[in-house]
């Protein structure tokens, strides 16, 4: 079953990323010296979450006798919850009665905190017996028709959730497998695949750590020192696009919910310069002419003393999806927008679903630090 999150246009989908945006380097050992670990790998499936928007999903099992929600993952929030698509009608929950309310620039929830069962399905060995999950009650401007969100970002974002207790946080679904030693350590090894990549195989999250058969070498890099993006799975990185500097080395983050690639202003306006871009009224993006397209340069990443390379068809949208966003079938449109603010704002990157569909990711919470690393996919020419 593939989830949806139902964006009627563009400017939903816009609007969608616009939420996430406003609520928001060391070299170090690129290793597989714990690959023997035996750890919980869950599959992840690409979901058209509507208006053009697309993301990864998890399905799990929650209650006794379980039912299996389908749940849109999520580095950038903490709390796990269920409710919007299917209902949660579990016989074995318990009522908290504690209240949970999450506040978007676009929307909110709101809801009840149950206890539960819960499981990965295809790994029903490492159970949680009593995870704390949200079960909502309403929404406001959020239309969902997936079940929920299985939040796996730092657990402190989920500080300010409870308005009964604002400094109170929930354990995470990769705290709780820590705390039952199902792993050694509170940390998730992500991989995807580039849309069209694979019909049917297309990641997997691996909790514990990384899985080296899905990458070639990794390495990590220190969450910043700088707010708000020292909150989330934040990161230093210098940008440059065909060997030019577009962005100096400052802070954003890194958000599987988000679907493209944002820039602070300034180094968007770089970008657009560069590739010569005009931007499309109808869906937001730059577009740009099939000569410009192949006279792209590669879009260059510093990060923690490697560079990571978009290559030209990385950065532009999967023209067999052009019909998600008010756009023609042969038209040619980029993943990179703009942020409402320029560089010093302390969050003036956001790396997306488009950078992470090329890149294996790990979010290691123990030592506050992400690691990235190339794959079979990072130069397939899908779009």
């Amino acid at each position: 079953m593939t989830g949806r999150l139902a964006f009627s246009n563009v400017t939903a989908l816009l609007r969608h990323d616009e939420a996430r945006l406003a609520a928001f380097g060391e070299y170090s050992t690129h290793g597989r010296s714990d690959a023997d670990t035996v750890r919980p790998k869950v599959h992840v499936s690409q979901a058209d979450l509507g208006g053009g928007f697309f993301g990864y999903t998890a399905k799990v099992n929650i209650g006794n006798p379980p039912t299996t929600y389908n749940l849109i993952v999520d580095t950038a929030s903490a709390i796990t919850w269920v409710g919007s698509g299917l209902p949660y009608l579990s016989r074995s929950g318990v009522d908290t009665g504690v209240p949970v309310a999450v506040d978007y620039r676009y929307g909110s929830f709101r809801g009840t905190i149950f206890v539960d069962q819960f499981s990965f399905e295809g790994v029903e060995d490492y159970m949680i017996p009593g995870m704390q999950i949200g079960v909502v009650s309403n929404t406001q401007g959020i239309a969902i028709n997936v079940d929920g969100v299985l939040g796996i970002g730092p657990t402190s974002l989920g500080l300010n959730a409870l308005p009964n207790s604002l400094q109170q946080t929930i354990p995470t679904i990769t705290d709780l497998l820590m705390s039952r030693d199902y792993i050694r350590r509170v940390f998730v090894g992500m991989f995807f695949q580039p849309i069209g990549a694979n019909p049917h195989d297309y990641g997997e999250l691996c909790f514990g750590g990384t899985n080296p058969n899905m990458y070639q070498r990794i390495i990590y890099t220190a969450i910043t020192t700088t707010a708000p993006s020292s909150r989330y799975w934040g990161i230093d990185q210098r940008i440059t696009y065909g060997g030019g500097e577009i962005l100096a080395k400052t802070a954003g983050v890194v958000d599987s919910g988000c679907t493209f690639l944002y820039l602070a202003s300034d180094a968007y306006e770089r970008y657009r310069a560069a590739t010569g871009g005009i931007l499309n009224p109808a869906n937001g993006l730059l577009q740009i002419s099939l000569q410009q397209y192949h006279q792209l340069a590669d879009l260059e990443f510093h990060i923690g003393g490697r560079i990571y390379r978009l290559i030209p068809n990385a950065q532009i949208w999967p023209r067999s999806l052009n019909y998600n966003i008010n756009g023609g079938l042969n038209d040619i449109f980029l993943i990179v927008k703009a942020l409402e603010t320029p560089t010093g704002a302390g969050k003036d990157f956001v790396l997306g679903y488009v950078f992470l569909q090329r890149f294996y990711t790990a979010f290691d919470s123990g030592t506050r630090r992400v690691g990235f690393a190339r794959t079979t996919h990072t130069d397939t020419v899908v779009n």
